[in-house]
């Protein structure tokens, strides 16, 4: 499916309510240290729900290590910012995209995003508000990748039962 790149997150129940969507999706999780809170936060399970046990995060002690882990996959690296006029929704996914997004509280970082321009997404907004929840921001990304490629994956069935 996709991979989802959280860097340096800072609020437990933003990256537990993120592991569970990566489950119900069928997403890999890679978290990036420093993180804001502690890995077996009781916040963090609970944010997951029951499906924290289901997903095996990546953990990586900086973002230099994943770069380094994955630098042969850099053309398929997407950045969600508030620094480009690019919407998410004209960017074309694939299976196998790395989606990142940065900390609540200082977005990514500029020198990564500077590798890659053409990668820079965003999700628009009023200019009442700087940022989106992050947890709210990654599933919006993530399931337009989805989206547009449906038809490569399988889900539960989609039937209307009642």
């Amino acid at each position: 499916m996709f991979e989802i790149v959280l860097v340096t997150p800072q609020i437990h129940t933003n990256t537990g309510s993120i592991g569970r969507m990566c489950v119900n999706s069928g997403c890999n999780l890679h978290l990036i240290k420093p993180f804001g809170f502690e890995i077996d936060d009781k916040h963090l399970r609970r944010a997951g729900l029951d499906y924290w046990h289901k997903l095996s995060p990546h953990i990586y002690e900086s973002l230099d290590e994943f770069l380094e882990k994955f630098e042969n996959q850099k053309e398929r690296f997407f950045f969600a910012t508030t620094k480009t006029n690019r919407l998410y929704c004209e960017a074309h996914f694939s299976p196998g995209d790395f989606l990142f997004f940065g900390s609540e509280t200082a977005g990514l970082p500029l020198d990564l995003m500077q590798k890659r321009r053409e990668g820079c997404i965003t999700i628009p907004m009023t200019s009442e508000g700087r940022s989106l929840n992050l947890a709210t921001s990654v599933g919006i990304v993530t399931y337009e990748a989805i989206r547009q490629n449906l038809d490569k994956f399988k889900f539960r069935s989609l039937v209307c039962e009642f």
